[in-house]
C-alpha cells in the first residue's frame, strides 16, 4: 500500500513538471504616435485551473521604478488613483479576446504613457511553475507627419499627360517609415491608382495595374519629400478627384508592419476634356477651297482635301478615310498604311492635312464625297514605344463635297428577229439581237444584253420573267425559273458578233410560247477599273407561237399465260400507241384490286431510267414471284408465279410518257394511259392423300426385329417434295380387332421423333425412308408385343392458292396382328443346361466332402494281442 502511494505522488509530480504556465504579451519595443490608439495583446498557456484566466495590468517609466496599476478583469476598484478617470471613460480599457487572451486599449496615446507595462495572471496552478507575468516596452512619438499636396489643373485635355504633386514628410526621432498613395475618387466611390513603400515597393490599384506596366502611368520620386505621378495620355475615365495619403510605419520585431498614423489630403478635381469636343473635320476641293460642288469632264482629275483640327492635335493618331457615299473608297490607317479599294490615291500634306486624288473620272464617280476622321490615343505610355493599347477617343465626319461629271450618253438601234421559228413543239428556237447606229459609246466600253419572256396575250395572268443577262464583263447571270435549262445548256445565252446576241432553245416547249424582248445596255470603265452601265434601251418585242398538237397514248393488256390453278404462274403484256409524241420514255405501274369497287393497289414500277420498285401492296417474302420487264419498244410484259387465293382480281397497266431536251436532263411529263384490266380467278382444289401398312413378316421369333411400314400416297394438285410434310403416329392394341389402343411412338412434320414408354423390355424406333414412306422398327421383340398395329397419318402441304401451310384431314391405315412364336426347345436349352451344370456340381462336391470326412476320422491304431494267460483264466473260470 506504501509502494502505490509513492508511485501516485511521483507521478503526479513529473506531470506537474511538464507543464509549465507561460505569459506572453506583443513583441516590443511599440513606437507608437502620440494622439494615435494603442493596443498591447497578452495571452497565457500551459496553465491548470479554469480555462478563463483572470489578468492584470501594470506600467512603470523605468525598469527598477515602482510600478502602477493600471486595470484588472476582476477587480474594478484595481486601477491606480491617477490612472481611474482614464479607465472609467473608456480612454483604458481591457477587452477579452478569448478565455486565455485580451488586449490593453489605450483611445489616444499621450507622451506620458511611455514607459514598460507588465501583464499578470493570478495562479490558479496546483503547482508553481512557469511565468506568471510578460514585459513591453511602449515608446510614443510625436506626430510630425505632413501631408503636403499640389492643386493639379483643373482641366487636362484628352491624350495629355496629368502631373500630381504630393510632398510627405515627418520628424525622424525613432527607426519608422513612410507610404504616398494616390487615390482617384468619382463619386461616391474611390479606387487606389498607386502606392509606395513603405518597403520601397510600388503596389498599383486592380484597375490600373495594366496601364502601369505600360508605362502609362510612372512614378518620379523628387528631394525633400516630394513625390510625383505622372499619368500619360489621360482619358475621360481619369476625370474626378485626387487624393493623396500618406502613412507612417514600424517594423516590430514578429516581422510585422504596424500603421501608426496617416494622413489624406484631397489634392483637387481634374476635368479631362473630351477629343470630340474640339475635334473638327472639312472637306474641300483643292480647286474650289470655298465651294461644296465640283463639275468635271470624263477623264479629269479629281483632287480633294481633308483638313483636321483639335486642341490636342500632337497627342493623337488618326485614321482617315474618304467615302464616296456610304462606299470607303481609300484609308489611310494611324500607322500611315494606305488600304485602297480604287485606283485613287491619298496621301499625308501637313500636320492635319490629307488629300484624295482620282485619275480618269467618269460618269460612277459623281456624287458625294465626305472625309471620316477616327482619333485614337495611346494609353500605354512612352515607354511602350507606341504600341501600346489603343483608345479611339473620337470619331467625325466632314460635310459632303459634291462632285459631279457631264458626259453624252451613248446611242444605238436594236432589231430583234428569229433566226430559227419553231413550228411545232420540241422543235428548236433560235433568236437574234442586233445592235446598229452606235455612236459615244465611251473608250473602252462594252455591250451587254438582257432577255426577258412574257407569257402570250389573252392568258391570265400575264406575266414577265427574266431569262438571263450578260453584262459588259461578259458573265451570265441566270433568271431564276430558267437557271437549271440555262446551266444545262438547253437553253443558251451568247455573244456570236460584237454587236450581235442571240438565245438558243434546243427543244421548244409549250411554255416557251410568248413575246421575247431583248434589252441592250452600254458599260464604261470608272476610275476604279469597275465595268458600270451607264445606258440601256429595250427592243421590241417578238412572239414566238406555233399550234400546239397534243400528245396521245393508247396502251392495250392481254394475258399471256392464264393461272387457272393456285400455285400457276400468270403473265400479262401491255403494249402502246402514241400519237404526236416524238422520241420518249415510259414509265409503268402494275397495279391491281380485288373488285372493281375496291381499292387499286400497286405491284410494281418501272421508271423511265428502267429502275425497278415494288409497291406498297407487295409481299416482301414473294417479290423473286414477281417480274416487270420491257419485252419491245412498245411492250411491256408482267409475270407473277405462284399464284395464290389472294392474288385473285383484276390486273392492268398505267404508263406514263416522257420526254428529255437532251440527254442527261430530268424527265419532263408529257401524257399518261391506262390499260384494259386483266383478271385472275380460279378456284382452289387441294390434292387427295391415301394411306396403308404392310410388313413383311407378321409372324417373329422373340429377341427378334420386326418392321412395319407405313405408306402414303397423293394424287391431284400435289405439292412439291419441299412443300409437302407428314406427322405419323403408331398404336397398338393386344387383342385382335380391340378397340382401347394405346400409342407407342410418333413422329411430327419437322421430323422430332418420339417414343412411348412401354411395359415391355423391347425397344422401337421410326424411320422415314422418303417423303411418303415410314418404318416402324421394333428390336428384341417380347411376347407382349404381340398385337395388332396401326399407322395414323396427318399430311400438311404449302398451299399454292394461299401460300400457307394448310393441315389435311387425319388418315388412318388398316391394322397388322404381329405374332411372337414360342419356341420349346429355345426355351429348354437355358433349363437343362443350368440343371446338368448343378448336378454334376453337386456331385463332385459329395465327393470331395466324403474324401475329407474318411481321412479326418478313421485313424491308423496298433492291435495288441490278449494275454494267453488270461483267456486261459477266462476258460478256467
Amino acid at each position: 500500500m506504501d509502494q502505490c502511494l509513492l508511485a501516485l505522488v511521483f507521478g503526479l509530480l513529473t506531470l506537474g513538471g511538464c507543464s509549465a504556465r507561460v505569459v506572453t504579451v506583443s513583441p516590443g519595443p511599440l513606437i507608437r504616435v502620440e494622439g494615435q490608439p494603442v493596443s498591447i495583446r497578452c495571452d497565457v498557456n500551459e496553465y491548470s485551473g479554469p480555462r478563463e484566466q483572470d489578468f492584470e495590468w501594470m506600467t512603470s517609466r523605468e525598469a527598477s521604478g515602482a510600478r502602477m496599476k493600471i486595470i484588472s478583469t476582476f477587480d474594478a476598484s484595481y486601477s491606480h488613483s491617477s490612472l481611474s478617470k482614464r479607465v472609467a471613460s473608456g480612454d483604458i480599457s481591457v477587452v477579452r479576446l478569448e478565455d486565455n487572451e485580451v488586449e490593453l486599449k489605450i483611445a489616444e496615446a499621450k507622451a506620458l504613457d511611455a514607459g514598460l507595462y507588465w501583464c499578470q495572471t493570478p495562479s490558479t496552478d496546483s503547482v508553481i511553475s512557469g511565468n506568471y507575468e510578460a514585459q513591453v516596452q511602449l515608446i510614443v512619438i510625436p506626430n510630425t507627419l505632413s501631408v503636403s499636396p499640389q492643386t493639379p489643373p483643373q482641366e487636362a485635355a484628352e491624350g495629355s499627360d496629368l502631373t500630381l504633386s504630393c510632398n510627405v514628410t515627418r520628424a525622424l526621432t525613432q527607426p519608422t517609415f513612410l507610404s504616398v498613395t494616390w487615390s482617384l475618387k468619382s463619386g461616391a466611390t474611390s479606387e487606389e491608382i498607386l502606392t509606395l513603400g513603405p518597403q520601397g515597393g510600388v503596389a498599383t490599384g486592380a484597375k490600373f495595374a495594366r496601364r502601369y506596366a505600360d508605362g502609362g502611368i510612372r512614378l518620379v520620386p523628387g528631394k525633400n519629400g516630394l513625390f510625383e505621378l505622372v499619368i500619360s495620355r489621360v482619358t475621360t475615365s481619369d476625370g474626378g478627384t485626387y487624393e493623396c495619403n500618406g502613412t507612417e510605419w514600424t517594423h516590430e520585431n514578429g516581422g510585422k508592419w504596424i500603421k501608426i498614423v496617416e494622413n489624406t489630403k484631397e489634392m483637387g478635381t481634374v476635368k479631362v476634356i473630351p477629343t470630340g469636343q474640339s475635334l473638327a473635320v472639312r472637306a474641300t476641293s483643292s480647286a474650289s477651297p470655298s465651294s461644296t460642288s465640283l463639275l468635271l469632264s470624263p477623264s479629269d482629275a479629281l483632287t480633294l482635301l481633308c483638313s483636321v483640327t483639335a486642341d490636342n492635335l500632337q497627342a493623337l493618331a488618326l485614321e482617315v478615310t474618304w467615302l464616296a457615299g456610304d462606299r470607303d473608297i481609300v484609308t489611310m490607317e494611324r500607322s500611315g498604311i494606305v488600304i485602297s479599294n480604287t485606283s485613287s490615291s491619298l496621301e499625308r500634306t501637313g500636320a492635319g492635312e490629307y488629300r484624295l486624288g482620282v485619275r480618269g473620272v467618269s460618269a460612277e464617280d459623281g456624287g458625294d464625297y465626305t472625309c471620316r476622321v477616327r482619333a485614337f490615343i495611346d494609353k500605354g505610355g512612352k515607354s511602350a514605344g507606341g504600341g501600346g493599347r489603343w483608345h479611339m477617343a473620337a470619331e467625325k465626319r466632314s460635310g459632303p463635297v459634291t462632285v459631279k461629271v457631264s458626259q453624252i450618253m451613248p446611242s444605238y438601234t436594236l432589231t430583234l428577229e428569229p433566226a430559227l421559228n419553231p413550228q411545232m413543239t420540241a422543235e428548236p428556237t433560235e433568236l437574234a439581237c442586233h445592235v446598229t447606229n452606235v455612236t459615244h459609246l465611251p473608250p473602252g466600253g462594252r455591250l451587254g444584253v438582257t432577255w426577258e419572256h412574257t407569257s402570250l396575250p389573252g392568258e391570265a395572268p400575264q406575266t414577265s420573267h427574266h431569262i438571263g443577262s450578260l453584262d459588259g464583263s461578259g458573265n451570265l447571270l441566270l433568271g431564276s425559273m430558267y437557271t437549271d435549262r440555262l446551266r444545262s445548256g438547253v437553253m443558251s445565252l451568247t455573244k456570236v458578233q460584237p454587236n450581235t446576241f442571240k438565245l438558243q432553245i434546243i427543244r421548244t416547249q409549250e411554255i416557251d410560247m410568248g413575246q421575247y424582248s431583248c434589252s441592250v445596255s452600254a458599260w464604261s470603265v470608272n476610275s476604279q477599273g469597275d465595268m458600270v452601265k451607264i445606258a440601256e434601251y429595250k427592243s421590241s418585242p417578238m412572239t414566238v407561237r406555233w399550234d400546239p398538237k397534243r400528245p396521245s397514248l393508247n396502251v392495250v393488256a392481254k394475258r399471256v399465260r392464264e393461272a387457272s390453278v393456285g400455285g400457276a404462274t400468270f403473265e400479262m403484256s401491255c403494249t402502246l400507241t402514241t400519237e404526236n409524241l416524238g422520241e420518249a420514255g415510259y414509265s409503268v405501274l402494275i397495279q391491281s384490286q380485288e373488285s372493281l369497287e375496291s381499292n387499286v393497289r400497286t405491284i410494281m414500277t418501272l421508271s423511265p431510267d428502267n429502275v425497278l420498285q415494288h409497291g406498297g401492296a407487295t409481299d416482301p417474302n414473294r417479290r423473286d414471284s414477281l417480274v416487270l420487264t420491257k419485252s419491245g419498244p412498245a411492250e411491256f410484259r408482267f409475270r407473277l408465279a405462284g399464284v395464290q387465293l389472294s392474288d385473285r382480281g383484276f390486273y392492268w397497266c398505267d404508263i406514263t410518257a416522257w420526254t428529255k431536251q437532251q440527254a442527261g436532263q430530268t424527265w419532263t411529263r408529257a401524257t399518261s394511259a391506262e390499260s384494259n384490266k386483266v383478271r385472275i380467278d380460279f378456284q382452289e382444289n387441294g390434292p387427295s392423300f391415301s394411306i396403308a401398312i404392310q410388313s413383311d413378316d407378321t409372324s417373329v421369333y422373340p429377341s427378334k426385329t420386326a418392321k412395319m411400314e407405313c405408306s402414303l400416297s397423293v394424287s391431284g394438285s400435289s405439292p412439291k417434295t419441299d412443300d409437302l410434310a407428314y406427322e405419323v403416329r403408331w398404336f397398338f392394341t393386344r387383342l385382335r380387332g380391340g378397340q382401347t389402343t394405346t400409342q407407342v411412338a410418333s413422329v411430327d412434320r419437322f421430323g422430332i421423333v418420339k417414343a412411348e414408354i412401354r411395359n415391355s423390355s423391347s425397344e422401337l424406333s421410326v424411320e422415314r425412308r422418303d417423303t411418303h414412306t415410314y418404318l416402324l422398327n421394333i428390336f428384341g421383340t417380347h411376347d407382349s408385343d404381340s398385337g395388332e398395329y396401326y399407322c395414323v397419318a396427318t399430311p400438311w402441304y404449302l398451299s399454292a392458292s394461299t401460300g400457307a401451310w394448310t393441315q389435311a384431314g387425319e388418315l388412318m391405315s388398316s391394322r397388322v396382328f404381329l405374332t411372337v412364336q414360342f419356341a420349346v426347345w429355345d426355351s429348354l436349352q437355358l433349363p437343362l443346361l443350368y440343371g446338368a451344370s448343378a448336378s454334376i456340381g453337386v456331385g463332385l462336391f459329395s465327393l470331395v466332402l466324403g474324401l475329407v470326412c474318411a481321412h479326418c476320422c478313421c485313424r491308423n491304431t496298433t492291435h495288441t494281442p490278449r494275454s494267453r494267460n488270461k483267456l486261459m483264466d477266462l476258460e478256467m473260470d
